[in-house]
């Protein structure tokens, strides 16, 4: 099994050399005094610490046991979940980026984005129980009545209780208009909600004394489609007016979901018999409210590509370091041995130096989108945080589908440096690809993410929030364009900028005419976007390696292995854009024009 090390050297350096978060903590009044270098370091190391010492050993105990189902509908995780969801809350990391007011430290989001980066790496399927309850605790926070609050919010902030989000029904996916749970009103204002959720992640499970599922249903004679969809907290168990657990709810785990990956992490199928809810929001908008925990939730997965693009990455490493085959092309380099270690050999070095890129350049990105989250919540002016919000709007979609792709990509190239012994579970390569893949499918696919994009971020604003984005890219480059050495980065960087407003374009006028065009071309734009967005986040990493090693630094492998690996991005991946560039405008005919039944062998 891979050992998990924190890559903390490679976090400081995006945070405080690219992003400047120490600047950007300074600039927000709510963070200014509490989020100080000083406290950032000790939380990261600390947090740190944690992972590496009581959650990784635990990744591979998950994936080999997976969680057991009673006939009572309970559920028990894997050997040693609980106890260290027990040092979790001890040691107050729920609470960590949470307003005061409900029981948190009142530090940034950003910096929470940091830790479940560590977490998640170390045992993605341990950090799913934690990770749900984000996306219940800020949809409570922003549509919840004070008693709501008063209810659940603080008890979810504390990590005593847990949260989850059922949206999926057995019939439909993504295409929520068709759900069919229903929610009776009741005498004393509450609602009985009857109907089956499947896939709810971390939705029974024995690590915390209650679950708060927040539950898309539909009101009698509510409009048909998605205009008619409401929102509402469903407890495992009731709450006493005081706020303890009560009697227990009309909602059990029906089945565990027999997964290809994530064995760690309860994935249920829940039944809802007349349990008791409460209405979040306004009636038939629960769509609307819906996004409040969706974008958190695209955010948190697209965390898990870097993490698993870093975690193969780890193992990967250290498998080529030590493991002996054939000799160097251009003579032996290790003579005193049988043969050299596989990473003298280019293929290897291809694939390692893959995976390295794409994890530091999508912790790049993450981190970036991160610190938007930071100003749409505590931005002083209305204006900088509507700017954070449509930054974060259009980056959301990128980050969600292109880092799961080449995070699965990543861990698929770790199997292949092992070998024959890549495929063996006892490595614990195999198991990577496993957890990763569910990346690029839940919290909606990347064909999903890739028509979000596509038709609503970009078209459906006249190309307004790309355009936005691009101009913070021709900014950068502008500023760098007479650094010589910044050069290699900048002229392929500014082309391709102005490329990607040329091909929206293209592809606005023929959807005009056509409208599958936009969906024929939205995955492959949006990976075009990813490999450009990555681009821009490299060359910034790049130049702050410059910038070190011009000064003199004591670390100069260090900032020499930013300046190789950015070199390699843009000539080994960037290139790739070509194709994409070329298949988007392609058409739609090839991929319509054959009748269904024709698909037939």
């Amino acid at each position: 099994m891979p050992e998990y090390k924190a890559p903390l050297r490679e976090i400081k350096f995006v945070m405080d050399e690219v992003l400047d978060m120490p600047g950007h903590y300074a600039s927000l009044p709510a963070y200014a005094e509490v989020a100080t270098p000083e406290m950032i370091d000790a939380i990261v190391n600390e947090g740190a610490k944690f992972c590496e010492n009581v959650l990784a050993p635990l990744n591979r105990v998950g994936d080999e046991e997976g969680c057991t189902r009673h006939e009572d509908g309970s559920v028990t995780t894997p050997t040693g979940f609980k106890e260290a969801y027990a040092q979790f809350v001890e040691g107050g990391w729920p609470t960590l980026a949470h307003d005061v007011e409900v029981g948190g430290q009142g530090l940034p989001e950003s910096l929470s984005t940091v830790m479940s980066e560590m977490v998640g790496t170390s045992n993605w399927s341990w950090g799913m129980y934690p990770g749900l309850s984000h996306g219940a605790m800020n949809t409570i926070s922003t549509w919840g009545t004070q008693e709501q609050k008063d209810t659940y919010l603080t008890k979810l902030v504390s990590g005593e209780w847990t949260g989850t989000m059922c949206l999926t029904e057995p019939h439909c996916g993504s295409d929520l208009g068709i759900l069919k749970t229903k929610a009776e009103p009741n005498a004393d204002g509450s609602y009985s909600i009857s109907g089956t959720k499947i896939f709810i992640s971390a939705g029974e499970h024995d690590m915390a004394e209650n679950i708060v599922h927040i539950v898309l249903a539909r009101l009698p004679g509510a409009p048909e489609g998605t205009k008619g969809i409401s929102l509402f907290i469903v407890p495992k168990f009731n709450a006493n007016e005081d706020g303890s657990v009560g009697d227990r709810n009309a909602v059990v785990c029906g089945s565990i979901e027999h997964k290809m990956g994530i064995h760690g992490n309860s994935t249920c199928v829940m039944n809802f018999d007349g349990a008791k809810g409460f209405l979040i929001g306004p009636e038939n908008k629960g769509l609307n409210c819906m996004f409040t925990f969706m974008n958190t939730a695209r955010i948190g997965t697209a965390l898990q590509g870097v993490t698993a693009a870093e975690g193969s990455f780890q193992g990967a490493l250290a498998y080529a370091k030590d493991r002996l085959a054939m000799r160097s092309l251009t003579g032996p380099k290790a003579p005193e041995k049988a043969a050299d270690p596989i990473i003298v050999h280019p293929d290897v070095r291809k694939m390692l130096l893959t995976q390295k890129a794409f994890a530091e350049g999508g912790r790049a990105l993450v981190y970036l989108a991160a610190l938007q989250n930071d100003i749409v919540h505590k931005g002083e002016s209305e204006e900088e945080r509507k700017a954070a919000d449509e930054l974060l709007g259009f980056l959301t979609p990128i980050a969600k589908a292109f880092l799961t792709e080449v995070g699965y990509e990543s861990t698929n190239l770790g199997v292949q440096v092992f070998g024959g012994h890549g495929f063996i579970a006892e490595w614990g390569m195999e198991q990577l690809v496993r957890d990763a893949k569910i990346s690029t499918i839940y919290e909606g696919t990347t064909g999903i993410q890739a028509l979000d994009l596509l038709g609503r971020k970009v078209l459906m604003t006249q190309g307004q929030s790309l355009k936005n984005f691009t101009k913070m890219v021709h900014t950068f480059c502008k500023e760098n364009a007479e650094n010589e050495a910044m050069a290699q980065f900048v002229e392929p960087l500014a082309k391709l900028n102005k490329e990607w407003g040329d091909l929206t374009m293209k592809i606005g006028m023929n959807a005009m005419k056509n409208r599958d065009e936009v969906g024929s071309a939205s995955v492959d734009y949006l990976m075009y976007s990813g490999y450009v967005t990555l681009a821009y986040l490299w060359a910034r990493m790049a130049k702050a390696a410059q910038e070190a090693l011009a000064a003199g630094t004591s670390e100069e492998d260090f900032y020499k292995a930013k300046l190789t690996t950015a070199r390699f991005y843009f000539t080994r991946i960037l290139p790739r854009t070509a194709g994409h560039a070329a298949t988007m405008v392609a058409g739609a005919d090839t991929l319509m024009d054959l009748d269904a039944e024709h698909f037939a062998f």
